[in-house]
């Protein structure tokens, strides 16, 4: 199992790291680059070439505008995209950048700031293909499902 990360720009790590710690708390592979779309296109080119031929399965990429649409059209592996909140716009330009791609090159698009959910979308794309995986994720999401009840139920007997 493996992913790509691609961060517009190193100010994104603090958005990215704990959506990657899920990845690899999975056992997921994680190759992890910062690599803006205008200014290092070239590198941009050549990973993602990279994650096209090496075994990546998903590529998750966060930024504030382009990246995740331009990676989008260098492969039909999925792209999964995160806005970063910025300096203007409270990230609403980064979200809508990214969710208004062309037809033909879709980008699977998590909230603003939104890595874990990205990570969570990435293993259960991933899960497609690998069962192992699948099962983790039903006996994680078990595990929500009690730990929300218990908590219901310490609620409703604090009020009785």
């Amino acid at each position: 199992m493996k992913a790509a990360v691609i961060m517009g720009s190193a100010s994104d790590e603090a958005k990215v790291e704990k959506g990657i710690a899920i990845l690899k708390e999975y056992g997921v592979d994680v190759e992890v680059r910062a690599l803006s779309a205008h200014r290092a296109h070239r590198a941009l080119s050549e990973f993602v070439e990279e994650c096209n031929n090496n075994g990546t399965d998903v590529i998750l990429t966060a930024a504030g505008m382009a990246l995740p649409g331009v990676v989008a059209s260098m492969t039909v592996l999925p792209v999964i995209g995160i806005p970063i909140k910025g300096a203007s716009l409270d990230g609403m330009d980064a979200l809508l950048s990214i969710v208004q791609m062309p037809s033909g090159i879709p980008v699977a698009t998590v909230a603003i700031d939104g890595a874990k959910n990205a990570a969570w979308l990435a293993l259960e794309i991933m899960a497609i293909k690998y069962p192992e995986l699948s099962e983790k994720l039903k006996d994680n999401r078990q595990a929500m499902e009690k730990a929300c009840l218990d908590t219901n139920n310490e609620i409703s007997e604090k009020y009785r």
